[in-house]
């Protein structure tokens, strides 16, 4: 991967699973609702002054919705939906 180019789509892992439930909760507030279900299904990766994941995930028993999040180096993943 080139640093600032995003990476191509991959489907979700461990990992991405991990970073859709940490801000999972920000993404419910924001959004004023409860998801019965937030599975990632696929991601991509970006490589900056930190590293942007775009996550899409199913928020529900219906088509999957894609949110992004980023976490710069040394702090706490920031959430912002697409």
């Amino acid at each position: 991967m080139m640093c600032g180019a995003p990476s191509v789509v991959q489907p979700a892992t461990a990992e991405t699973q991990d970073i859709a439930d940490q801000v999972r909760s920000q993404l419910e507030e924001k959004e004023n609702k409860k998801f019965p279900v937030f599975k990632a299904v696929s991601f991509k990766s970006q490589v900056v002054a930190g590293t942007n994941y775009f996550i899409k995930v199913q928020c529900w028993e219906g088509p999957p919705q894609t949110g992004a999040g980023r976490k710069p180096p040394a702090q706490a993943w920031a959430l912002w939906s697409q």
